[in-house]
């Protein structure tokens, strides 16, 4: 599925039922692409909990750059996605999220997108080389629960438990989680789970 932004073409990989309880939309990080070993993993987990799992890759990636480019612009297109991949499911609850920069977009946007929820794998907590400057605000800012998924060996750091909802940190994991994939999605299963079991409806089946 292409979809056409003010920043240039994207490419949306949807996999799920027609009718789901929930949507992911996940996106990669500045070099990367949406086949990262625990984009996937997660993608696992939310279809085995009946949702729609959309995976973007971003007008920058695409047009085969590995810089962004300024978050503003980056947050723009990444909106335009959002509207036009939720026109396709209705009005389901939204998770967003991504790894490393995609992480940082999905918090930065989650309030606007009108998301229930966001995934962040490996949240680049600080650039290693000037440790100084912190993204901190980004997931605190986000305006819904986030998740962050970490590993313990990360040169980007681990967010404190105290800047999200809940801090997963996996035991021998770098900035790629990809020593055991599977644990990301482990680590997102519950978190998940709170949207997989939709309320009845007034007048619905008991």
């Amino acid at each position: 599925m292409d979809i056409v932004t003010s920043q240039g073409p994207a490419e949306v990989t949807l996999d799920g039922v027609d009718d789901p309880a929930f949507l992911l939309v996940l996106t990669h990080g500045s070099n990367g692409g949406v086949g990262a070993p625990d984009l996937l993993a997660v993608r696992e987990t939310a279809l085995g909990l009946g949702g729609a799992v959309a995976r973007v890759m971003q007008p920058f990636r695409l047009a085969g750059r590995r810089a962004p480019g300024a978050a503003a612009r980056q947050d723009e297109a990444w909106l335009e996605i959002i509207g036009v991949v939720r026109g396709r499911f209705g009005d389901v609850p939204l998770v967003q999220g991504g790894r490393s920069n995609g992480a940082r977009v999905a918090c930065r946007t989650a309030a606007e997108a009108g998301a229930a929820g966001v995934v962040a794998l490996a949240f680049p907590l600080r650039p290693p080389r000037s440790p100084e400057k912190t993204r901190v605000e980004e997931l605190r800012s986000a305006g819904v629960e986030v998740l962050v998924v970490n590993g313990d060996r990360d040169p980007f750091g681990v967010p404190d438990a105290a800047d999200a909802a809940h801090v997963a940190v996996l035991a021998g994991e770098r900035h790629d989680l990809s020593r055991d994939p599977a644990a990301a999605g482990r680590a997102a299963e519950p978190w998940l789970r709170r949207w997989a079991a939709r309320p009845v409806r007034a007048g619905g089946p008991e």
